[in-house]
């Protein structure tokens, strides 16, 4: 990669565009070959995809009938902003701190979603617009690819106020004759002490080290302070070289990212070395200028127009949201002051009359119809009756429950309890969603059932073969019932759009689930691949999965175990046009006989025995030691050219298992390494079993609409003794590789969330707890926020699948390089596991420590966050220890072939 280009001209910068424009093959010679090849595939689809990425917001009566003047000093009240996203995966965090500033959402679009006269339509002609914020990405602004319009618009829209962050503070030097190079060294997910130079875009922000003005990076490339031209001015630096680790403040429940300060870090400088070193890689110092301050901020002369290389919207930066509140007032005082300027007077003239941008704004958020229905299907049902004149699909659910106090112990529990009712004939066709570890309240239901009544239905969607097809969300759907009757169907539009149209399609009474501790009353439990992610803005799978793509069952009649109170709930929901079943009464009866001849709770812990390297168990490897750290260089070599900030890089154990008995396996799995996200799934016909374990939770929706997400980075294998146990936990929250690997994703969960969360509601209570488990400890954050209400329980998923955990950051680039790099689909692995319930609610994991059979093979998923601190051959030991409880179970299970207890 060419990091040395500069521009010396409007002409260099305009010609750039203009191939760009073209929508021809006009890669960037210097780029490498990897890169040239992901562009390739993506450049004839990009167009098509361009607002995949927005969630409908209904905005109309949101926008001011004009943008009104404050009574006082005739500025601004309101200041309406466009918001270019580079394909960044956190754009939608500046989105969520414009709207808290700005009073309403800005208009979100793409880099390449636009042309030149679209944006010349809506900023000068429309007037629509108070200022522009171009967003943080991937690549380099030296790259139109993955720049787009922006350079056009810095240098054309010199009487507008702009804001660049990252990448674009790194166009906006460009733009104007700067080169762009290496840092002296990648930093991504670390912090620095910023100096600034008290300029209007610093109002009451402190400056200096230990000042309390401390920053999140991610950036591999910089402004070469020394060809800075003229008309850009530094307005700040760091105040070091040194980069710093996040550590979080034992004593604070929660982080204010927005306007933190330095009260809510703690930087530990006593810890020995080994602490906070794990897993830095040999090289990652090789390059580092010792005295060197980056290059942090500049200004332009004589435009408003501003650029910072730092990430004001990240959870860990001071003073961010400040940051925001002085550019909006930066751009009142811009247009107050334009008022008694000859030249710009009809501008601002202009400007203070509200354009009618409601076709705008309808035409980037669009409409949700389905979101006026969501109101009234919770009403009586009897009010929601005339709906059925509209729509012959809609179906109207009651749902009829039983709950046995404490009786879960009494009979055996959880395992004793699914043996006995769903473990006939090796348990196919049933489901457990399994909370096998409880402790520490990580969690408290367990949901498991079987073939059901009326509403049973099992759907297997497989993705069409044509890979090569842009946006291949269509596919095959075979929906079965519990007669065994099937019939399939094609699905043009995908199946995230079907199971979408289905829970919209469900009318009920709300006074039906009162009392009801958990939020599955009946609906959708299976899995969702993680090929799923070309209807989430991928443009293609480069390999097929060999097992379905997503898998459902209906359960209308299933059973839920309260761990925290001992209940048991016995649950059935039917079309309120058909009458109950007697399922109630007869499950009921045997739960009161299973409890009567059980002589002690049956849940119990063997210890777990030394585990054995998979690949002396007989599993073989679809990537040898070699190529897995091979690729961790290629990762890093992404990293350092700005293309990603973080890889998730995966690798899968496969063996052949003949007769083995697949529920065996998961009851041996669940005994040595229990997990509160553990599922087992069966689906007879597909001859697939999966077995899963899983200490991550990916994404809830309850019933007061808080979306929650529980992101896992940072592993390590637990101690032998105590002592040893314990310097392994602190060696882990104290890792800054590990640290900074945590804080990408919490920052990308954010912006998913920021996609359908009300504005202001995103919020982190808890980053970077250490969790415990039988084989590792874990590095643990939370995210929350307000599910805004015209949005779906389909759309939230779509907004944040696959987990960034499993992907990295920037998402979609770092998909499409993970893609070309990992030899084979991944399949179920990385994808999630849970349920949706009718009325929307759902919880669902991430699919890792996960056994998948399938034709007789078991396949296994593991890998790891590759970051530039990132040691390659630890990265693969890392790889490894994850698969080790999953397969020394199929060892277990082959060695004993023993059939689960009955």
């Amino acid at each position: 990669m060419n990091v040395s280009m500069c521009s010396t001209s409007s002409d260099k910068a305009f010609s750039s565009y203009e191939c760009f424009r073209g929508r021809n093959l006009c890669l960037s010679p210097s780029k490498s070959f990897c890169k040239d090849t992901i562009r390739v595939h993506n450049r004839c689809t990009r167009k098509v995809i361009v607002s995949s990425h927005l969630v409908p917001y209904h905005l109309e009566g949101s926008i001011p009938a004009k943008a009104q003047l404050n009574g006082t000093n005739g500025k601004l009240q309101h200041v309406r902003t466009l918001l270019i996203d580079n394909y960044d995966s956190y754009t939608y965090n500046i989105f969520q701190e414009l709207t808290i500033v700005n009073g309403f959402p800005p208009v979100v679009i793409r880099n390449d979603e636009w042309t030149w006269r679209d944006f010349y339509h809506y900023i000068y002609q429309e007037k629509a617009f108070d200022n522009i914020v171009i967003s943080p990405g991937p690549g380099s602004p030296t790259c139109s690819a993955d720049i787009g319009i922006c350079l056009r618009l810095l240098l054309e829209c010199g009487d507008i106020p702009i804001l660049g962050v990252c990448l674009g503070h790194q166009a906006l030097g460009y733009a104007h004759g700067a080169k762009v190079v290496c840092a002296p060294e990648p930093v991504h997910g670390r912090l620095s002490d910023i100096e600034h130079d008290s300029c209007r875009l610093f109002d009451e922000i402190p400056s200096g080290r230990n000042s309390g003005f401390k920053v999140v990076r991610y950036h591999s490339l910089v402004i070469d302070p020394e060809s800075l031209p003229r008309e850009l001015i530094p307005i700040a630096w760091t105040s070091s070289a040194d980069a710093v680790p996040f550590l979080v403040n034992q004593g604070s429940s929660s982080i204010n990212g927005h306007d933190g300060h330095a009260s809510q870090q703690v930087f530990v400088d006593c810890l020995p070395s080994s602490l906070t070193t794990r897993k830095s890689g040999p090289n990652c110092q090789t390059e580092k200028l010792i005295g060197e301050k980056v290059l942090m901020g500049i200004m332009h002369s004589s435009r408003p127009h501003y650029g910072l290389q730092f990430h004001p919207e990240s959870v860990a930066t001071g003073h961010g949201r400040q940051i925001f509140r002085n550019f909006a007032d930066i751009t009142k005082d811009y247009w107050f002051r334009s008022r008694s300027t000859p030249s710009r007077e009809r501008i601002y003239a202009a400007r203070m009359q509200m354009p009618d941008v409601n076709q705008l704004f309808q035409g980037v958020f669009g409409g949700h119809l389905a979101s006026r229905m969501d109101d009234a299907k919770h009403l009586n049902l009897n009010d929601v009756a005339k709906l059925t004149n509209s729509s012959c699909n809609v179906k109207f659910l009651e749902l009829r429950w039983k709950r046995l106090a404490s009786l879960a112990s009494r009979a055996g529990g959880s395992r004793n309890i699914f043996c006995k009712l769903f473990g006939d004939y090796k348990a196919e066709n049933t489901f457990w969603l399994d909370s096998s570890s409880v402790e520490k309240e990580r969690a408290r239901f367990s949901f498991m059932g079987g073939i059901g009544g009326t509403l049973w239905r099992k759907l297997v969607f497989t993705l069409s073969n044509d890979s090569e097809t842009a946006l291949n969300g269509r596919g095959c759907l075979i929906i079965e019932d519990a007669d065994g009757s099937s019939q399939s169907m094609h699905l043009e539009d995908g199946f995230f759009q079907f199971l979408n149209k289905e829970l919209q399609s469900f009318c009920y009474d709300k006074k039906d689930f009162e009392g009801l501790p958990f939020d599955f009353y009946g609906g959708y439990i299976g899995y969702l691949g993680y090929d799923l992610k070309v209807e989430c803005g991928v443009a293609l799978n480069r390999h097929k999965s060999e097992v379905p793509d997503a898998c459902f069952y209906f359960s209308d009649n299933f059973i839920v175990i309260d761990h925290q109170k001992d209940d048991i709930y016995i649950m059935s929901v039917h079309d309120k046009s058909t009458r109950g079943s007697t399922w109630l009464d007869d499950v009921e009866k045997k739960l009161l006989r299973i409890a009567s001849h059980a002589k002690k709770n049956m849940e119990s812990r063997t210890s777990q025995s030394s585990a054995k390297h998979p690949l002396n168990l007989g599993f073989s490897a679809q990537k040898s030691k070699e190529q897995y750290i091979e690729d961790v260089y290629k990762c890093q070599k992404f990293i350092k050219d700005g293309e990603s900030y973080e890889l998730c890089l995966t690798s899968q154990l496969k063996k052949k298992i003949g007769e083995m008995d697949p529920f065996g396996l998961y009851l041996n799995l669940r005994e040595n390494n229990p997990a509160p996200y553990a599922a087992w799934l069966n689906f007879s016909k597909q001859n697939l079993s999966i077995c899963c374990s899983s200490p991550e939770r990916f994404l809830r929706l309850d019933r007061d609409g808080i979306l929650e997400a529980k992101p896992i980075k940072g592993t390590i294998a637990r101690g032998c003794t105590k002592s040893e146990d314990k310097l392994l936990k602190l060696q882990l929250q104290y890792s800054e590789k590990d640290q900074a690997e945590n804080l990408m994703i919490v920052d990308l969960l954010r912006n998913d969330l920021g996609r359908v969360c009300e504005p202001g509601s995103v919020y982190v209570p808890h980053l970077m707890e250490v969790e415990s488990y039988a084989t590792v400890h874990t590095m643990v954050s939370t995210i929350r926020g307000k599910k805004r209400a015209n949005v779906s329980a389909i759309d939230c998923v779509r907004a944040a699948f696959p987990g960034g955990s499993m992907t990295g950051a920037p998402k979609l680039r770092s998909m499409e390089i993970l893609d070309s790099l990992e030899n084979c689909s991944r399949g179920i692995y990385s994808g999630c596991i849970g349920f949706f319930s009718y009325n929307q609610t759902f919880d669902l994991n991430i699919v890792i420590r996960t056994v998948v059979i399938h034709e007789d093979e078991a396949s296994i998923g593991a890998g790891g966050a590759i970051t530039f601190l990132s040691n390659p051959e630890e990265e693969y030991k890392e790889m490894i220890l994850k698969t080790r409880a999953p397969a020394n179970a199929v060892y277990v299970t082959e060695s004993s072939n023993a059939l689960p207890v009955q």
